[in-house]
């Protein structure tokens, strides 16, 4: 994985973690999950004189894109989701619609790779927690939303929740990743693929 910079903003009532992710020789970056609407976002993009490519929604959830239009208008970047999410948050309408961009979402694809300077986030489509919920990997880093936390998983009893899907999707998914791949969830702490393998209550045979 070539040099990049990580940079965790926890803000909000659920302290949603939203995640910069730049590019050190480029300066380009990827903002995933504003959730919030805190200005520690766009200051820290400005004072590192960050080129924003993409602000990237895990899921639909409001407080993971509350904060989508304020970083999207900012940095003149596009929003990008699952395409089952953004459906979702059309049938919402009102405030998660704006707050989403009203010129509309580019939709993401199992597999699909986004560009970042010399760095690319491969999406990794985990529906279970929503039907367009999804991880992106980049290099031996996992950024999972809110499919899987440090010894725990998402929820699953939210309208479009699958509890049986959303396990499927990590065992199958994330669960083949290498022991050493570092998951940076939604909310609270980092883990690694290796640790929610051994420890992790929910994934125990």
């Amino acid at each position: 994985m070539s040099a990049y910079e990580l940079r965790r903003i926890a803000g909000g009532i659920l302290q949603t973690n939203c995640y910069i992710l730049s590019c050190t020789e480029s300066k380009r970056a990827a903002v995933i999950d504003p959730g919030h609407k805190s200005p520690r976002i766009t200051e820290y993009i400005e004072k590192n004189g960050l080129l924003v490519q993409a602000v990237i929604n895990t899921h639909g959830h409001l407080d993971h894109i509350v904060g989508n239009r304020a970083v999207a208008e900012k940095c003149g970047a596009p929003i990008m989701m699952h395409a089952a999410d953004i459906a979702m948050l059309k049938e919402v309408g009102g405030f998660a619609f704006r707050a989403a961009g009203e010129s509309g979402t580019l939709p993401l694809e199992d597999g699909g790779l986004i560009e970042v300077g010399s760095l690319a986030l491969r999406v990794i489509h985990t529906p279970g927690h929503t039907p367009g919920g999804i991880c992106l990997l980049s290099g031996d880093i996992l950024f999972s939303g809110d499919t899987l936390f440090r010894l725990s998983i998402g929820r699953a009893d939210l309208p479009g929740g699958d509890f049986e899907l959303l396990l499927k999707s990590i065992r199958e998914k994330l669960l083949p990743l290498d022991d050493g791949v570092k998951i940076y969830p939604g909310h609270g702490p980092a883990s690694t693929i290796g640790d929610e393998r051994r420890y992790n209550p929910y994934l125990q045979d």
